[in-house]
């Protein structure tokens, strides 16, 4: 899928994958169901749910480390700043370090996949769901299958293709 096509499909993430609330309980359940997937999958990987003020869930799998929470912080201030999905912004601009010019200082901000807006119906984008542990697109992909799961939704209508 050329790069234009898998925007096109994030941006439709971030359209359609909206909740009709959040709180505490929504944020345990996804993040508990990503933390399930994980283990019985085998994968490392730290998730992290938050509104801009708080964090509402966070959960390591093993293999993990400190660093892993350090690239959450990082992709979090990117969706806070840019509003939307940091693997666009990978799909837009590169896996490139933020310019000078531009006031986003690469120890505070990342491009790089894993980091989605949470947005609910007459709220807009509340926080962020992110994941890290993983290359950044299949980062990405745990995200948008958690809150597909969460929704009702099919994963495959949602999903990237596997490169």
């Amino acid at each position: 899928m050329a790069a234009a096509e898998d925007i096109a499909l994030v941006k439709k993430q971030e359209a359609e994958l909206v909740l009709d609330q959040f709180d505490e309980a929504v944020a345990f359940a996804l993040g508990s169901a990503i933390r399930e997937r994980a283990l019985a999958e085998g994968m490392s990987l730290v998730v992290d749910i938050r509104t801009w003020d708080r964090q509402v869930f966070f959960a390591a799998t093993p293999g993990t480390s400190a660093d892993n929470a350090e690239w959450v912080r990082r992709k979090i201030n990117t969706v806070r700043r840019f509003q939307r999905a940091s693997y666009r912004m990978v799909l837009e601009r590169g896996e490139v370090p933020f310019s000078p010019q531009s006031g986003a200082d690469p120890a505070d901000y990342v491009i790089a996949g894993g980091g989605f807006p949470i947005r609910v119906k007459g709220a807009g984008i509340i926080g962020c769901l992110t994941i890290s542990g993983l290359p950044g697109r299949s980062d990405h992909g745990v995200a948008v299958d958690a809150l597909c799961d969460h929704l009702g939704l099919d994963r495959a209508i949602y999903a990237l293709p596997t490169q």
